[in-house]
């Protein structure tokens, strides 16, 4: 099981998983720091729709990541909309309840973040894979205990989400009701946390065998059988990409700090 990574031989696919993900930390970086609402959504639309394009993996980039971003979309508008605290300026009443324009505005800036933080660490999965990024990390130098849990985090949530959906099919296999009304959903709930939970931990001690096998836990130099490439422009835009990012979070906590 490698979660979202989608094989093709792309452009995107073949630079150093550590470029990759240098991009997606000044991706977020921007939306962090950035002083227009708006920028988040433009860097979206103009650097990492292109850039899923140039992976060709830009249908399940898109796909999933409004599947993922949505649902917080419309709960922060609901939310920020009517009850922001500092909204003054109202643009809609229903009884009691009357929708601000900060509020709006917030919700706006907060789902324009959440999007471009969601869509940069999502365009690394699903073209890099999980072992090139361990190999990566270690490579430059990364202990291999952190390489390897910054990897499974990243690779946590569609690996848990994959493993409900195939316990899912398998209870409907058994006849169990998982669809129609919200009692019968909620009565599902309880036949599939017991599987996934059990299989999270036998997947953990699998885990642990196999990075045993390896000699995970020596110490010593490490060899491997690949050798990624990491030519000169890509090392140079990495510190292209860290150099802008800490300039644009410096800004950021100057303006704070007046």
């Amino acid at each position: 099981m490698i979660a979202l990574y989608q094989p093709r031989d792309s452009l995107l696919h073949r630079l150093h998983p550590v470029t990759k993900l240098a991009i997606s930390f000044g991706l977020i970086a921007l939306a962090l720091g950035a002083g227009i609402d708006w920028a988040p959504l433009l860097a979206y639309a103009l650097i990492l729709i292109p850039l899923s394009a140039l992976g060709d993996v830009a249908r399940p980039f898109l796909r999933i990541s409004l599947r993922l971003v949505l649902p917080f979309v419309i709960s922060l508008f609901i939310i920020q909309s009517l009850f922001f605290p500092e909204g003054q300026t109202i643009l809609a009443r229903a009884g009691p309840l009357s929708i601000k324009a900060e509020g709006v505005r917030f919700a706006f800036a907060a789902a324009a973040r959440i999007l471009l933080i969601i869509g940069a660490l999502l365009l690394t999965l699903l073209t890099t894979h999980p072992g090139m990024l361990m190999l990566g990390l270690t490579q430059k130098g990364l202990p291999p205990t952190l390489a390897y849990v910054i990897v499974t985090t990243l690779q946590i949530v569609p690996l848990m989400r994959e493993r409900a959906s195939l316990i899912i099919d398998a209870q409907r296999a058994r006849g169990l009701e998982t669809e129609g009304s919200l009692f019968k959903r909620i009565r599902a709930l309880l036949p599939l946390t017991g599987p996934l939970v059990l299989g999270a931990l036998v997947d953990v001690e699998e885990r642990t065998l196999a990075l045993e096998a390896r000699a995970f836990s020596a110490h010593g130099p490490r060899t491997s059988l690949l050798d990624l490439r990491d030519p000169a422009p890509e090392r140079v835009l990495r510190w292209l990409i860290a150099v802008t990012a800490l300039g644009l979070i410096g800004v950021r906590l100057i303006e704070a700090l007046r």
